[in-house]
């Protein structure tokens, strides 16, 4: 039995078919209201900031997928993820449950310094602080053989369905209604970005293989690293058709945090898009040689296909 915490997200979700593709059809979905991915799913319904919730959630399977998503709130990650965690933690402990978390790279330096894994932490920001202590969290449970767990860290996603992302809202998500592209502070810098797909499929793989345990892994990555200018110019290719874009300032965000909650969250960010964001990930190529990563370009004609399908319907 493996279990998904946080099952309707869209990484649970693509992690769900993942693991029924490749690794076990036997699978439990939870989060508040879960929905089953195959008939044979087990659902069940709980909030794990309930630790005794969370003992049940997990009781009886050998390995729990950490996926929970919480809404763009410095104050309720704050209040909630390190709750989550610890009552996670708690309960794989309990019942000899394996952990593999899905982390982000919000604690990373926003600089252009290639990032690793043994990359230290330097968060700036609220969000940043609260991802940095339940990573540790975890990391400090693993050391303490207190659970056995392993980290999956990804960039910033794309994808198909309902990702959430800067580049997935102002850029894929604009041309495929026909708007014009918005491109944050530069479109001369270096984006690694991860197709979410891939990033599921990389964490059901380490979840499934024992040694990758009690470490940190950066999940595989397109090399080639597009600027926003490659990024459009792909699209203008993919789509058929000429695409405008235009990039943001700086000071556009900043004035915009003045009047919008969701702009004030994602400030944080934004000095990411001024540099060049190198993520790295040698050690998982190194490790699965055979593992297909999708390249940016074969995703946005994924991206375009799968809006022409939906346009034809």
């Amino acid at each position: 039995m493996q279990t998904i915490l946080g099952a309707n997200g869209q990484i649970g979700t693509e992690l769900a078919h993942a693991l029924h593709d490749s690794h076990d059809a036997e699978l439990r979905l939870v989060s508040r209201h879960p929905r089953a991915v195959d008939p044979t799913d087990e659902l069940v319904s709980a909030d794990p900031l309930d630790p005794a919730a969370a003992r049940r959630a997990v009781e009886g399977s050998d390995i729990a997928y950490l996926t929970l998503g919480l809404p763009p709130d410095a104050r309720l990650w704050a209040a909630q993820f390190p709750v989550v965690m610890r009552n996670v933690i708690d309960a794989c402990a309990a019942s000899g449950t394996k952990l593999v978390f899905f982390d982000n790279t919000y604690m990373y330096p926003k600089t252009s310094a290639p990032q690793t894994e043994s990359t230290p932490f330097e968060p700036v920001g609220s969000k940043a602080v609260t991802r940095a202590r339940i990573a540790t969290m975890l990391l400090d449970a693993i050391a303490d053989g207190r659970v056995e767990g392993v980290i999956c860290r990804a960039p910033e996603f794309y994808g198909p369905g309902r990702t959430q992302s800067f580049t997935n809202a102002l850029v894929f998500d604009r041309i495929a209604r026909g708007e014009d592209a918005r491109i944050p502070i530069s479109d001369r810098t270096r984006r690694t970005l991860i197709w979410t797909p891939d990033a599921s499929r990389a964490m059901a793989l380490v979840g499934n293989t024992p040694d990758a345990f009690g470490r940190t892994w950066h999940l595989p990555v397109d090399a080639s690293r597009p600027t926003y200018r490659e990024i459009v110019d792909e699209c203008v290719d993919a789509w058929g058709r000429e695409v405008d874009a235009r990039v943001v300032p700086a000071w556009q965000f900043r004035l915009a945090r003045l009047f919008s909650r969701p702009a004030r969250e994602i400030g944080e960010l934004l000095p990411r898009y001024a540099v060049d964001n190198i993520f790295r990930s040698d050690a998982f190529d190194a490790a699965f040689p055979d593992f297909p990563t999708t390249t940016v370009r074969e995703g946005i004609r994924h991206l375009a296909a799968h809006t022409s399908e939906r346009t034809t319907r």
